[in-house]
């Protein structure tokens, strides 16, 4: 399979509707959006389901604790009371609701919890902890972060659970991450001598172990992935063959298939043939090498035509049958990184119209979710609109983080922004934001209604989406050095100084990026240059750096971190790399205290990987001044400490489980069925990580390197092959006094990336070392 024609960024959605906050929303506006709700309250899952899921969760979250607890979800809530009334809350930034358990704290050695109900009210950890010391049997009451909570209204898993893990982070000081980020922290829940609490989860069918985050942080609007595959086939009896020319391969699923997604013009080619008379047009270029069909330009079934709406119609109401009544939001963006064939107003409100036109016929309630890209001074925020068009006032703004791009491995943030923004959106006149139109040049101004995170990737930078996880429930300005205090404490499951201190220093370093450049990690390791250093004898200001910033909605963003032959492409850097040394250092001396701990662990190889990573980057810049300075001593000096540096990393990252190429390749073909499989599988593994495939024998993808990772095996058996073949090349040119052969180069390297992409050696996947040890060697080798 290949890589997708017609890519699309959207991974995740958080949408948390805190209506309580917007005080400045019609009765109107709000009676719409809690029509809204209502009716997606009616496609929830069972309670039985939720229950089972939540079971589920436990299972793998607390598994020898199953047999103590008892999960029920109230359907309804009637009584109004209060419980207590102190303005000591255990945060005072939320409205606070209750989770009632009942609890027997003498016969039962684990304490059974039977979940009660829920109402409104106030309680503090004092009071809490009297009733648990002096009452046989009492009721529990745990905080629950959402203000929606009312009478006539039942609870949701997400509700409890969201309630649970705010209980769990600054109650039991417990910590619960991506698995690949370090995953959970529990040890301060397991050692509490009162009672166990629980988690539980929304019943959303398999979603693998990403679920137990994604339920306790609170979404309860998650873009999944299924295919549409079946659509086409049942409906419009296309070919599997046909398909596979117009869908993206299993690795690049991300970008190639959205759900529920409604029909947005976008079809197989092999429609042409079914539907002769249509007006099909075929769209321009998608960042190919040349132009080549199988890789971009898909076809557009023109709204104009009648076909539009009755096509549009047959396939929104086959994924119903196909996959259920489960939602009426549809995301549709028919020119996500690509261009319409014309920017008349005319024909973008005549594609509009068909859209919706074809969705509310399927679905009468059908809501329209749609994507629009802008940047502000601070942060880059993904903005993702609810276009409800039955109405003349029904355009609502999820205002959204898109940090990540490729699932790169790079430390990167802006925590203050993220800690503000959505705070400043939430309590600013009208609780509106101004939004330039993805297409047509006019600005749109937008009311709020909820937050997210839209990412490529996830299992990166845990600090950054714990704490945007949060703004949906916060409604007043916090301290966020504080924050990042407790995020320690619960994070390592102590309080260490060392590391305190550490993150202070990531905060206002690495995690206070506010230079404006959309990161895409181009650190010179993972993202060699393709460039000719006879040619270009000078670093100036690059290209490159122009093209990162955010200048308009007009520009792709994904377009912007393409190479240019004009100057030496730049890693981003925005911080200065010996501030985040010192932090290094500190996370080294907190090790005697830590080094067990899977989350410490994570932090540190990756903090030793980044602090490495931009050494390099210095080290390759010295090579170029050297070649131009014709220095050979020197260039072959900087040329094996770069190449060492590779082998290093590698051998750091491989001390720790989240930075391995085999548990990504492996992961691959486990979910194959047969031989065929399995083969293509592991080739759109290798080659989504490298080359993605488009190049020629002398020209490689416009989007190699895109999805880089820094992985043990992808560093030694790749980046390390491909930068050796390049030193190698310049001081042979350097020491004969000849042009840099930048043409066998590439083919040379090229022909190295289809070779490794089409291999099948095996990488390990567990790992192997003392990643301490390892980290201590490597900071007394090259920061000392």
């Amino acid at each position: 399979m290949k890589p997708n024609k017609n890519s699309k960024f959207l991974f995740l959605i958080i949408s948390l509707l805190v209506l309580s906050e917007c005080s400045s929303f019609s009765i109107q506006e709000l009676e719409a959006v809690e029509s809204l709700l209502n009716r997606l309250d009616t496609k929830k899952p069972s309670p039985s389901e939720q229950e089972s899921a939540a079971r589920g969760v436990l299972q793998r979250l607390l598994p020898t604790y199953l047999s103590s607890f008892e999960f029920k979800i109230i359907t309804k809530f009637s009584d109004n009371r209060v419980y207590g009334n102190s303005d000591n809350m255990i945060d005072k930034r939320l409205q606070i609701g209750l989770i009632f358990f009942k609890v027997s704290n003498e016969d039962d050695p684990f304490r059974k919890v039977k979940f009660l109900g829920t109402i409104f009210s106030h309680v503090t950890s004092m009071e809490l902890n009297y009733v648990l010391e002096t009452t046989p049997w009492v009721y529990i009451v745990l905080e629950i972060a959402f203000p929606m909570l009312e009478k006539d209204k039942g609870t949701t898993a997400v509700d409890i659970t969201s309630g649970l893990h705010w209980y769990l982070k600054y109650w039991c000081g417990a910590h619960v991450s991506w698995d690949k980020t370090g995953g959970a922290q529990l040890g301060s829940v397991l050692s509490q001598d009162h009672y166990l609490p629980f988690l539980c989860l929304v019943g959303l069918g398999k979603m693998g172990k990403r679920d137990r985050l994604d339920g306790t942080s609170g979404v309860n609007l998650p873009l999944a992935f299924t295919g549409q595959e079946a659509i086409w086939q049942k409906e419009f009896n296309i070919t599997k063959q046909d398909l596979n020319d117009f869908f993206g391969g299993p690795a690049f699923l991300a970008w190639a298939r959205m759900v529920l997604p409604s029909f947005s013009g976008n079809v197989p080619a092999a429609l042409k043939a079914i539907f002769p008379t249509a007006n099909i047009s075929r769209l321009g270029d998608w960042n190919t090498v040349d132009g080549d069909p199988r890789w971009c330009c898909t076809y557009l079934l023109d709204p104009s035509d009648p076909l539009f709406i009755e096509i549009g119609e047959a396939f929104m109401k086959q994924q119903i049958k196909e996959y259920g009544d489960v939602t009426d939001i549809y995301s549709c963006d028919t020119f996500n990184e690509n261009s319409p064939p014309t920017n008349d107003p005319t024909y973008i409100s005549s594609l509009g119209s068909a859209v919706y036109e074809a969705m509310s016929k399927a679905d009468n309630d059908a809501v329209w979710l749609m994507q629009s890209v802008a940047g502000n001074g601070l942060a880059i925020l993904f903005r993702l609109i609810i276009l409800e068009t039955t109405t003349d006032e029904g355009e609502e703004l999820l205002e959204c983080m898109l940090h990540n791009f490729g699932g790169n491995i790079e430390m990167y943030g802006i925590l203050d922004a993220v800690a503000s923004g959505p705070i400043d959106a939430r309590v600013s006149e009208n609780s509106t934001m101004s939004l330039p139109h993805p297409i047509l040049q006019f600005t749109k101004t937008l009311r709020q209604i909820g937050v997210g995170m839209c990412m490529e990737g996830i299992e990166q930078n845990p600090v950054v989406y714990e704490l945007m996880s949060e703004m949906a429930f916060r409604s007043d300005r916090f301290q966020l050095e504080e924050w990042l205090t407790t995020y320690s404490h619960r994070r390592y499951g102590k309080s260490v100084y060392q590391v305190e201190d550490a993150w202070k220093i990531l905060h206002h370093t690495i995690y206070n990026c506010t230079d404006g450049i959309a990161d895409h990690n181009t650190d010179y390791i993972v993202k060699f240059p393709d460039w000719d250093p006879s040619v270009n004898n000078q670093l100036g200001v690059p290209e490159i750096i122009q093209r990162h910033k955010l200048a308009g909605v007009q520009q792709k963003i994904r377009f912007f971190f393409h190479e240019t032959s004009s100057s030496l492409p730049q890693p981003h850097m925005w911080y200065k790399n010996k501030d985040a040394v010192r932090a290094l250092k500190l996370f080294l001396d907190a090790g005697n205290e830590l080094a067990e701990l899977p989350t410490y662990r994570y932090d540190l190889v990756d903090l030793t990987r980044q602090s490495l990573s931009k050494l390099a980057n210095e080290i390759y810049l010295s090579a170029i001044h050297a070649f131009w300075d014709k220095d050979a001593k020197a260039l072959s000096l900087h040329c094996l400490k770069f190449l060492q540096l590779i082998k290093d990393i590698d051998k750091l990252l491989a001390a720790d489980d989240n930075f391995l190429l085999g548990t990504w390749l492996e992961s691959a073909k486990k979910l194959s069925l047969n031989a065929d499989e399995m083969q293509q599988y592991e080739w759109n593994a290798r080659t989504q990580v490298t080359m993605w495939y488009d190049n020629t024998k002398y020209v490689q993808s416009k989007l190699h390197d895109y999805a880089n990772k820094f992985w043990s095996g992808l560093l030694e058996d790749y980046y390390l092959p491909r930068a050796s073949m390049y030193f190698t090349r310049l001081l042979k040119s350097l020491k004969e006094n000849e042009d840099f052969k930048m043409e066998e180069w590439r083919k040379e390297w090229i022909a190295f990336s289809n070779k490794w992409q089409a291999g099948v050696e095996l990488y390990p996947v567990k790992a192997q070392g003392d990643a301490l040890a390892i980290a201590k060697e490597l900071y007394q080798k090259y920061f000392t």
